[in-house]
């Protein structure tokens, strides 16, 4: 039987995310030295190697990749035990990793921090970022609960909808097509699209539904985030399509025009994702009840005023 500590696996898991035994050193707070010791004592212990490295750049053997995959799911499984039994303390203490699209932050952190007010004791981990980060971390049980548009449904995943979330078309002001009523797709269709890039969820949506109506958008700029679309549409770049939870300063400020195209807006929705079979504990319950009951509160428009 292979023999090896819990402190040891700590170490080359640390080490082979970062691929260096520096770098380990530092996130674990400890000496050089002492992280290779415990690797090459690991190393002994399975009587396999489990770095190699070539010049400056330390790689995983066949071995490493093996062992890494099983510690993965080890610190899995730790961390949920520690989820839980924190849960168990009741709802006013735990941790709550939640992540969402960048296009859902405009709610999402007011979502947060209301929710904040009612759990004070519960500590939150935001992360904001693109559609790829957020399925790695579902695929690697980095976060409780994600917050984005349309998920895969080729993932082991469990999907929610809590909210609509309505795509709108958006030129400058003083666009042409600005102050028009019932705008032809077709002719929405002619001028230059301000997007995002292309493995944005948001961007899919928009081009399937030209695309179902016989259309193509006329190639324009293309935006890794919404503030820039909105900065270049507001600059008279282009038109675009953005949700229109994204809006609220912009059309309070009378700086962005929303553009009155027959079949518009086009209706998606929000959903809060989670990994399938993953436990809960009473505070992502929480969260989760909390989402459902208060979302649609925490989205400010002036045409809702």
């Amino acid at each position: 039987m292979i023999h090896f500590t819990l402190r040891q696996l700590r170490i080359f898991a640390a080490a082979a995310r970062s691929q260096s035994f520096t770098r380990a050193s530092q996130e674990l707070h400890l000496s050089q030295p002492a992280v290779s010791m415990q690797i090459r004592q690991l190393e002994n212990n399975i009587e396999l190697p489990l770095f190699e490295q070539t010049g400056r750049q330390l790689f995983l053997t066949d071995a490493g990749r093996v062992l890494y995959g099983y510690v993965k799911r080890l610190e899995e499984v730790i961390s949920e035990a520690d989820e839980v039994l924190e849960g168990m303390k009741g709802l006013h203490r735990g941790h709550l990793r939640v992540s969402v699209a960048s296009t859902a932050n405009y709610f999402a952190a007011r979502l947060l921090a209301n929710f904040s007010k009612q759990y004070p004791e519960v500590s939150i981990s935001l992360d904001v970022t693109n559609r790829e980060r957020l399925l790695k971390q579902l695929a690697d049980n980095e976060t409780d609960i994600v917050i984005m548009g349309e998920p895969p449904t080729d993932v082991d995943l469990v999907a929610e909808a809590f909210m609509e979330n309505p795509l709108v078309a958006i030129a400058a002001p003083d666009h042409p097509l600005a102050g028009k009523h019932k705008i032809a797709l077709e002719e929405l269709a002619e001028h230059r699209f301000v997007q995002r890039e292309s493995a944005s969820g948001t961007r899919a949506a928009i081009t399937r539904f030209f695309e179902e109506h016989g259309l193509t958008v006329q190639p324009g700029l293309e935006m890794r985030s919404n503030e820039s679309i909105k900065q270049a549409i507001e600059a008279g770049l282009g038109v675009g399509m953005v949700s229109l939870h994204t809006l609220e300063l912009e059309l309070e400020t009378g700086r962005i025009a929303v553009l009155d195209v027959e079949g518009l807006p086009l209706i998606r929705h929000w959903y809060m994702v989670q990994r399938q079979g993953k436990r809960h504990t009473p505070v992502m319950r929480s969260f989760h009840d909390y989402v459902l009951d208060q979302a649609e509160h925490q989205v400010r428009l002036p045409a809702e005023e």
